[in-house]
């Protein structure tokens, strides 16, 4: 039995524009945010969802409350598709980064597995973290459409799962705020429907990757 997820990443940030990273930092979306957020409801329009979750980070959820209305659907609340905790990297941008902990900064870049940026998550239990809630989602709504509103970072994992590609590999795929990104889990196997579709926003901008 195949369970369909719309995953949506939340809308922009002023941080995101600065290229800050957001993390578990409880940042509000900006006035283009709640923009990309009204402009998700046509593409949800017509679709029938059997349950709507989102990270309860402010940004996330926000996005969600603004998307869903008209829908008839009640949003619940999600905490283990919160952003990963980068911990003394969150709030930085990739420059500043760099200069005041440059060994954080290159663990980033390499995407260490095992490293926590000393008070955060490593990648490696984020990552079990985000596909365990995605299995607990697939088994509880087998055969139905799911909403997902989340963070960049979970995106990332879901993706690389659902494509084969390794954790640590550098990424090469796009997550644009607030695009519609459409994948599917069968007896535990995930794969793509569609993927970073902005056909209904005038800006999205790309997750930090540096």
């Amino acid at each position: 039995m195949t369970t369909r997820f719309c995953i949506i990443r939340h809308g922009e940030t002023d941080w995101n524009t600065e290229k800050r990273l957001q993390g578990h930092v409880d940042i509000s979306l900006n006035a283009m945010g709640e923009a990309q957020a009204r402009s998700v409801r046509p593409g949800l329009a017509g679709q029938v969802f059997a349950a709507a979750y989102s990270s309860d980070l402010e940004r996330a959820w926000r996005t969600a409350e603004i998307a869903t209305e008209g829908l008839d659907i009640a949003v619940l609340p999600a905490p283990t598709f919160r952003e990963r905790h980068y911990g003394v990297y969150q709030g930085l941008t990739p420059a500043e980064a760099l200069a005041r902990h440059p060994d954080v900064h290159r663990h980033h870049t390499a995407r260490s597995l095992d490293y926590d940026y000393e008070t955060g998550e490593s990648l490696l239990r984020f990552a079990a973290r985000v596909m365990d809630g995605f299995a607990e989602l697939a088994a509880r709504h087998r055969g139905e459409n799911v909403l997902v509103f989340t963070h960049g970072g979970v995106l990332d994992i879901i993706y690389r799962a659902a494509v084969g590609q390794d954790l640590e590999a550098p990424r090469d795929f796009s997550i644009p705020n607030a695009a519609l990104n459409w994948l599917e889990c069968r007896n535990g196997d995930w794969s793509l429907i569609s993927w970073a579709d902005t056909s209904h926003l005038d800006r999205a901008l790309d997750e930090v990757a540096e």
